[in-house]
């Protein structure tokens, strides 16, 4: 194929395309601009009366208009209508983030303050970030929901799909290479540390549509490493799952699951 047969084909595509794909850079600085506001302890910039921050306020509406005009074709309403569902929900989000800062701070004893949790926690930005993505997803909103959370996902390597559903008070401990599925459901107070994987046993695409991933109930804490694997897998209230474990089965409420010594033999204690 000649160079410009080849530009006209590009082009071609860019104009057919193109114009239906919000810009990542738009979505992501969005993203940074309601942080900043929701959280004075990620903000550049200091307000000095409250109509300066109703002013940048309403600025993110506007450019969260604009970004959903792009897909609106694509929308399961008009973009002015899903604006205003996520905004009625950012109160909510922000009220779910304040209690996930807490368990955070009161999970890890070198945590001083929620200051530094929010500040310079990956974990709390990840969630935070899931959060609003997740709210994106259950409006049916296209490619945002993932455009934030990718976005986050470079950044801190922790990869949570906008489609997972967790509870309150949940705490993600350093959080380099955790890795949380589409239809992985979390309860309240779960704590998880760095490498664990909840996944699915198969990856077939004719699966895509089934529950594929693991459930954690309530008070469950994982350990680093460890892998729990299947939509028909429950873990159990108050279960603590140790580090570098491999799960494919549920485990019982309160149950602990670990690595003998160096034999390498993994055993369950059932309360």
């Amino acid at each position: 194929m000649e160079e410009q047969q080849f530009l006209a084909r590009l082009y071609a595509t860019h104009q057919a395309r193109g114009q239906k794909i919000p810009s990542p850079a738009e979505v992501c600085g969005w993203l940074e601009g309601l942080l900043t506001v929701m959280f004075p302890e990620l903000a550049e910039r200091r307000y000095r009366n409250e109509r300066e921050l109703s002013q940048h306020y309403q600025q993110l509406k506007l450019k969260l208009f604009t970004i959903l005009q792009t897909i609106e074709e694509e929308l399961p309403g008009t973009a002015q209508e899903l604006e205003e569902s996520f905004l009625q929900q950012v109160p909510g989000i922000y009220e779910l983030l304040q209690k996930d800062a807490d368990a955070i701070l009161a999970g890890d004893p070198a945590a001083v303050s929620r200051t530094e949790v929010i500040r310079t926690y990956p974990g709390f930005r990840a969630i935070a970030v899931y959060r609003m993505a997740h709210a994106f997803q259950d409006l049916g909103v296209p490619l945002i929901p993932r455009v934030l959370t990718e976005h986050v996902h470079s950044n801190t390597g922790i990869d949570i799909h906008p489609a997972a559903n967790i509870g309150e008070r949940f705490c993600i401990d350093h959080g380099t290479g955790v890795v949380i599925g589409e239809t992985v459901d979390i309860g309240n107070n779960v704590k998880i540390y760095q490498g664990v994987t909840l996944g699915a046993l198969s990856v077939r695409k004719e699966y895509a549509k089934t529950k594929r991933h693991p459930t954690i109930e309530d008070d469950v804490v994982i350990y680093s490493g460890a892998t729990i694997l299947g939509g028909d897998t429950v873990i159990g209230q108050g279960s603590i799952i140790g580090g570098n474990v491999w799960v494919t089965k549920s485990v019982a409420p309160h149950s602990r699951v670990y690595y003998k010594n160096m034999e390498q033999q993994q055993e369950v204690q059932h309360p």
